[in-house]
């Protein structure tokens, strides 16, 4: 993996020397972790201009969620103290570079005017999203563990479906998915679980509270694992111990609708906003302008919500290899609603299309 590793900083490497910055520093975790393997607790990784060197404040964790850093980067272990984003500026200014390129989205205020401090020469300039732009497209390994990351939901969810729901509260349902998780080899849950009973169901991102599972209630479930960093997503709502009502059918398949449209449109090189109105002209033609939900889909790899985004404003257009969400819902004020999600990754139509990774069945089921 170092080989893979040592790509990416060298693509990133030359982005930085083509706008003018021999040097780079990365501060951001999930962006540390993608080029160097792991992420300890306030690394940072300073690229150039002589050599790339991870800076910790302390010694790296044990924390096998932490990722297994690159062998053959050199660390630097801070012993004394000290900000490793102040300390990378004095490594560069010493190494002779210039210019510095920095994640100003992630740095503080005081921690840029530090930087300065320590470097008065050095100018700082912005790298902006380059490294979350090198995440978009995955490889193969990282599609592996989405893949695994998606088995684990997959299996925590329909062992929760075989219990007995009715009495228990949101909270505790919530709770007993995630242990689930790591029962199955999750390095945890890829977000707050949620779990929202009658008139919450259909809310996306609902916190879970002690409200009990009645019967006759939508019951909607959206969670994920964390797999080696990778983090997937899958949503799917029930009807719980009864035969769902006319109304429950017609909104479910209504929703069920708009995730198909959307699942069908992502292909290579269609535009992000025309998947979103796949799904969302299908809601919008039975009249529910108001209650959608305001995107369709968001990519997830590192994080859980990354690029691209899959919404009505949306720019730029889909790549091979990128995984995303596409999680369509209808919520109604005091009555509940629907909300089905599931992690894809685009291909070509030439290998299958996009290639489903949340598994878990679609049909509205009676628990």
């Amino acid at each position: 993996m170092s080989e893979v590793y040592a790509d990416r900083r060298v693509r990133l490497r030359d982005r930085c020397a083509a706008a003018g910055s021999p040097a780079a520093l990365v501060s951001r975790p999930a962006n540390v972790r993608y080029l160097t393997g792991g992420s300890p607790a306030g690394a940072v990784l300073l690229l150039g201009p002589e050599e790339d060197v991870l800076l910790c404040p302390a010694a790296p964790g044990a924390d096998p969620a932490d990722g297994r850093l690159d062998e053959l980067l050199r660390q630097r272990l801070l012993t004394g103290g000290g900000d490793p984003v102040v300390a990378a500026a004095d490594v560069a200014r010493r190494a002779g570079a210039e210019a510095l390129a920095v994640e100003e989205h992630h740095l503080t205020v005081a921690r840029h005017r530090a930087m300065g401090s320590v470097a008065p020469s050095l100018r700082l300039a912005d790298l902006a999203g380059a490294v979350e732009q090198l995440r978009i497209v995955k490889d193969e390994d990282e599609i592996a563990c989405l893949r695994i990351a998606a088995e684990i939901a997959d299996q925590a969810l329909g062992e929760l479906l075989e219990s007995i729901l009715v009495g228990r509260t949101e909270r505790h349902l919530a709770l007993e998915l995630e242990r689930r998780l790591v029962d199955h080899g999750a390095d945890g849950p890829a977000f707050p679980t949620s779990v929202a009973t009658g008139p919450h169901s259909g809310r996306g991102g609902h916190r879970p509270t002690d409200r009990r599972v009645e019967e006759g209630d939508f019951l909607s479930v959206c969670l994920g694992a964390n797999y080696r960093g990778y983090r997937c997503e899958i949503g799917r709502t029930f009807v719980i111990g009864t035969t769902p009502a006319d109304w429950q059918i017609e909104l479910y398949d209504l929703v069920f609708a708009a995730q198909r449209a959307g699942r069908e449109a992502l292909l290579p090189g269609a535009e992000c906003r025309d998947i979103d109105r796949a799904a969302r002209q299908i809601l919008l033609a039975a009249g529910h302008t108001d209650t959608c939900a305001p995107l369709t889909g968001h990519g997830v790899g590192l994080e859980i919500d990354e690029d691209p985004q899959l919404a009505p404003e949306a720019m730029g257009k889909l790549d091979a290899c990128v995984p995303v969400t596409v999680e369509p819902g209808v919520h109604l004020p005091g009555r509940g609603g629907v909300r089905i999600d599931d992690t894809l990754v685009v291909r070509q139509e030439a290998d299958g299309g996009p290639e489903l990774l949340t598994i878990t069945t679609k049909e509205l089921l009676a628990l």
